[in-house]
């Protein structure tokens, strides 16, 4: 039985659910989930058992040292609630954030609907994002499915044909439409030669696309500088590779040739749209989509750099040393390589 204690009634709520792994590339869904609960000061209200889902030498247990007393996180799938209030209205979100399960995904997605249940819940919104062929100099593709064709109508989203593997974000969505609840997965396509987390160029454009759906103004933070400071880090080291500029530039050239029907007048206005509810509703705060992260500026050097992949083989390419380099003595190679990177050629092309 689930027991909801300290829980307020909620207004109008959505469920709004990321889960790190195969359906996260570059982190860009869970990052989301994530700035949402920190700006708005989410309070956790449950946690599912760990025990119940998790293989621990897959996912492992982490240690810390806590004032002198060492102390076990266990990985888990942790329900906070925060109060959107701003734009078109104020609603309460129902955040879902954890590591897609080992096992019992059947009952792992009741659990979650039953707090959806008891929570009276209108929408639930599964954030993901995968690895395509798709170049980092323009806008994040986002793409939102359904399995409601009535839903797909309504919100104006494709009803989806995906076919083969998925993972937990299709299981639930699927789990969603049986049990009646009205379900949406928001997918951003994040460039597989530079696949290694964070990406917030993608995150922006998932809170973006999130922002319209469920009416809400989302507060973007930092988020557009970095996403910003994403891409020039990403220009330079493009630029310094010939192989890779030229792919890159030819990835350019298939994507405005595949959009250029869609420069239309709808399009324009919903970007204006967003712009004028930015303007109004929060003074002082730049406007954060997607489409602003430009060349413009200079990159600020933080940690945590992107680094790029070959475009034939998926291994990680190296920085060429520059002038730069010789002068400091500094490493920018990338040694903090992420060994669990996904390769071009088993990245997931799950939509569904």
């Amino acid at each position: 039985m689930i027991e909801l204690e300290g829980v307020p009634e909620l207004i109008d709520p959505v469920m709004i659910c990321a889960f790190e792994g195969w359906n996260d590339a570059g982190d860009a869904a869970s990052t989301a989930v994530g700035h949402l609960d920190r700006e708005w000061k989410g309070e956790v209200f449950a946690a599912l058992d760990a025990e119940d889902y998790y293989d621990f030498q897959v996912n492992r247990p982490t240690v810390a040292l806590d004032n002198g007393v060492r102390k076990i996180t266990w990985p888990t799938t942790r329900l906070s609630v925060v109060r959107a209030e701003g734009g078109e209205k104020t609603r309460d979100l129902v955040l879902v954030r954890g590591i897609e399960p080992s096992m019992r995904w059947r009952s792992f997605c009741n659990e979650i609907l039953g707090y959806a249940h008891e929570l009276g819940v209108e929408m639930v919104v599964v954030l993901g994002a995968l690895l395509g062929d798709t170049p980092h100099t323009r806008p994040v593709p986002v793409s939102g499915v359904t399995s409601d064709p009535d839903l797909a109508r309504s919100l104006d989203l494709e009803e989806t044909r995906y076919e083969g593997p998925t993972g937990i974000v299709g299981i639930l969505q699927e789990a969603c439409t049986h049990a009646g609840v009205p379900a949406v997965s928001l997918w951003a396509a994040v460039p597989h030669y530079v696949s290694q987390p964070p990406n917030p160029k993608a995150t922006l454009a998932l809170l973006n696309r999130l922002e319209d759906l469920i009416g809400v103004r989302i507060p973007l933070g930092e988020l557009t500088e970095d996403a910003r400071a994403w891409q020039l880090g990403v220009d330079q080291l493009a630029s310094e590779d010939s192989e890779v500029a030229e792919y890159v530039q030819s990835l350019e050239e298939a994507r405005d040739t595949a959009e250029l029907p869609e420069a239309s007048g709808e399009a324009i206005a919903r970007e204006f749209e967003r712009y004028l509810r930015r303007r109004d509703g929060s003074p002082g705060t730049p406007g954060g989509h997607a489409t602003e992260t430009g060349t413009g500026g200079v990159a600020d050097g933080r940690e945590g750099a992107p680094y790029l992949r070959d475009p034939g083989s998926g291994h990680p390419r190296p920085r060429k040393p520059s002038a730069k380099d010789d002068d400091s003595g500094d490493d920018a190679s990338g040694d903090d390589e992420d060994a669990g990177s996904t390769g071009p050629d088993d990245r997931p092309d799950d939509q569904g």
